[in-house]
């Protein structure tokens, strides 16, 4: 019998993606992916119980190959909004691993417009990650959550106009990726309308903050660094956001 809190996958999708169940109602389940920032909802008797499994990411530490013997380094600061607590998890564990600078909130996708202003003057940040879970239904050409998402880009454009001077990484899973960029984002998901893996939006805020302020991005690496690579997350040309200086101190 499937309850809430199993890991299944869906028999008519021949089981391509891990979900957990996290509601049923009327014989269907509310499902979201275990490593894809997915929602979807599914009947019961379409559902296989399956082990949970998650694929570990290759790590990447972009500091470990900077030489510190005469420099010091200041990373760029992420402000990473996330309406999901395992999600976030999983990227505050990514950040810390690349030691980087950044503040974590657990805000619902429908509330991060109405609160997204007031946060971005209290931590100043560099990089601004607008993320959770969407899903993109093509038979009613509607989006679950990009509405919420371009709503609170549009309020982050209100405060910086220039994309380089405040940099956005905004969507989740089959995001209205057009929509998105128009809105202001700088790096955003998803262009053929792809899943994304659960740290993808860290992966490209990690890069952005650990690589220097003087040096364009190569926009090609950086999506190549993503699960789905340019199918699931695409964006403009921008800079690094760490700041290099000399010479170290003696606890540098």
């Amino acid at each position: 019998m499937i309850k809430t809190g199993d890991y299944v996958v869906r028999k008519s999708y021949n089981g391509d993606i891990l979900f957990e169940v996290i509601e049923i109602k009327n014989k269907q389940a509310i499902l979201k992916g275990v490593d894809v920032r997915l929602l979807a909802d599914s009947p019961i008797n379409d559902l296989i119980i399956k082990e949970k499994e998650r694929n570990e990411e290759e790590k990447i530490n972009f500091i470990s190959n900077i030489d510190r013997s005469s420099f010091f380094y200041i990373p760029g600061k992420i402000l990473h909004i996330d309406s999901d607590t395992d999600y976030m998890q999983r990227c505050e564990n990514y950040y810390k691993e690349n030691k980087c600078n950044y503040i974590a909130k657990c805000i619902k996708e429908e509330n991060v417009y109405k609160e997204i202003k007031e946060l971005i003057q209290e931590y100043n940040p560099d990089i601004v990650v607008i993320t959770g879970h969407d899903a993109y239904y093509k038979n009613k050409n509607e989006y679950k959550n990009s509405n919420y998402f371009i709503k609170a880009v549009k309020e982050v454009r209100k405060i910086e106009k220039e994309r380089d001077k405040l940099i956005v990484v905004a969507g989740a899973c089959q995001s209205n990726y057009e929509e998105l960029i128009k809105a202001g984002s700088t790096f955003a998901s998803s262009p053929k309308r792809e899943n994304i893996h659960a740290l993808d939006p860290a992966v490209i805020a990690a890069y952005l903050s650990l690589s220097d302020k003087e040096n364009e991005i190569n926009i090609k690496e950086l999506i190549s660094k993503t699960k789905y690579k340019e199918k699931g997350v695409g964006g403009i040309k921008t800079k690094g956001t760490m700041y290099t200086g000399y010479p170290r101190g003696k606890k540098s």
